[in-house]
C-alpha cells in the first residue's frame, strides 16, 4: 500500500446530473474528515460549473486524459456508464492513483481481474462503491443471520421485479453500455446474497429471457441466476421487468428457521423455541451510506483493513458474467474464483 497521507485528495470522473451522484460522493468524502475533493471531470462543461459551486476551489476538466495526468489527486472515483469503468480504472491505476468505481465493478470477470492485478502491481487500492452494504434492511438481515436464530443459512432467494417499460432515453436500458439487466440493481442484490451466504462459490447457472417484450431497449426483460456453493448451499436471484405478479424480495432458509419480508419496515423471522414455532417482527436498522467512504479513509489514512475489496466485488461480477455465459452455453459453469 502506498505511503499513508493525513488528507486524501480525491477526484471524481463523471459528475453528471443523474441523481446528482458526483455531489453525493464528494459530500461523503468530506464527512470523513480525512478526504477532500480537489478535482472533477465531466465531458459536460455545465456540470463542471456545478461542481465548482458545490466544491469551491477544485480543479475541473472536460478531458479525462488531461484530468488523470494533471489533477492533484491521490484517489479517483469513477461515476460513469458501466462499460467505461474498467478502461478508466486501468488508466487511473497506471497513473499512480487509488481507484473506486461505482457499482458494478466491471462488466466481465477478466476486466475485474485486470484491475486487481494492476492495483497489486502498483501497490494501490482498488475498491467499488457497494454502499448498499450499509442499507438498513440489509444490516438487519446480517444481524439476524449472525444471531443464530435461524441456524446455518442453506438457501437464499432474492427477487426484484415488476411490470414496467424501461426508458429508452436512459443509457442503463441498453446492454452494450450497461452490461444488461443484471448489472444495475442486480449488482447490489448479488452482493447482498454473497454476504448472507458467505460461502465459497462452486458454480453458476443462468436464464435470460430471449424474446423481449420491451423492444424499445436492448436490456433483457427477465434474468435469473442460480449460485451453488461448495458447502451444498444455494441461492436464486431474479430480476424482472415483466413480472405481472410479484413475490417477496427475500426468502432465506436456515437449519433452525427462516426470514422473509415482514410488515412495514420489518422482516418476519421464524424460529423454534423449545420445539415450538415462533414468529418475530425484526425491525430494519438505520441507513449509513456515508460509512463506505469512512471505511476507505480509515484504510488509506490509518491502515485499517478495507471493507469493500476489489476481490469481493469481483465475486459479484463473476456471478453476473457467468450466469449469462451459462445460459448461452446451455450448461452450469464452474467458477474460477471462490
Amino acid at each position: 500500500m502506498a505511503k499513508k497521507k493525513k488528507l486524501v485528495r480525491c477526484g471524481i470522473i463523471g459528475y453528471g446530473g443523474a441523481f446528482n451522484m458526483g455531489k453525493h460522493h464528494g459530500e461523503s468524502m468530506h464527512k470523513t474528515g480525512k478526504m477532500k475533493v480537489t478535482a472533477a471531470c465531466d465531458i459536460d462543461a455545465k456540470r463542471m460549473k456545478v461542481a465548482e459551486e458545490d466544491f469551491p476551489g477544485i480543479q475541473t476538466f472536460t478531458d479525462v486524459d488531461q484530468f488523470i495526468q494533471e489533477s492533484e489527486t491521490d484517489l479517483v472515483t469513477i461515476i460513469t456508464p458501466h462499460n467505461t469503468h474498467a478502461p478508466l480504472a486501468m488508466k487511473c491505476l497506471a497513473a499512480g492513483k487509488h481507484v473506486i468505481t461505482e457499482k458494478p465493478f466491471t462488466i466481465t470477470t477478466k476486466e475485474a481481474t485486470d484491475i486487481i492485478e494492476l492495483a497489486k502491481k502498483k501497490k494501490l487500492m482498488a475498491s467499488v462503491f457497494h454502499n448498499r452494504r450499509w442499507d438498513g434492511d440489509f444490516q438487519a438481515l446480517m444481524e439476524i443471520t449472525q444471531s443464530g436464530l435461524i441456524g446455518e443459512v442453506f438457501h437464499v432467494e432474492a427477487c426484484m421485479s415488476g411490470y414496467n417499460r424501461p426508458s429508452d432515453k436512459w443509457w442503463r436500458s441498453f446492454k452494450e453500455t450497461s452490461g444488461g439487466a443484471f448489472y444495475d440493481w442486480g449488482a447490489h442484490v448479488v452482493d447482498w446474497v454473497l454476504h448472507i451466504a458467505p460461502y465459497k462459490i462452486k458454480s453458476v447457472s443462468g436464464y435470460f429471457q430471449v424474446d423481449p417484450v420491451w423492444k424499445n431497449v436492448t436490456n433483457e426483460d427477465h434474468v435469473e441466476a442460480t449460485v451453488r456453493f461448495k458447502n451444498g448451499a444455494s441461492a436464486n436471484i431474479e430480476m424482472s421487468s415483466i413480472a405481472a405478479v410479484g413475490k417477496s424480495r427475500w426468502r432465506i432458509l436456515g437449519t433452525k428457521g427462516a426470514i422473509t419480508d415482514g410488515e412495514g419496515q420489518n422482516f418476519k423471522v421464524v424460529t423454534f423455541i423449545k420445539g415450538k414455532k415462533a414468529e418475530i417482527q425484526w425491525p430494519h436498522k438505520e441507513y449509513a451510506w456515508h460509512d463506505y467512504y469512512q471505511d476507505v479513509a480509515n484504510h488509506l489514512v490509518n491502515g485499517k483493513k478495507l471493507g469493500v475489496t476489489a476481490e469481493s466485488a469481483r465475486r459479484v461480477i463473476m456471478v453476473l458474467d457467468y450466469a449469462e455465459q451459462s445460459f448461452k452455453k446451455g450448461m452450469e459453469l464452474e467458477t474460477p474464483f471462490d
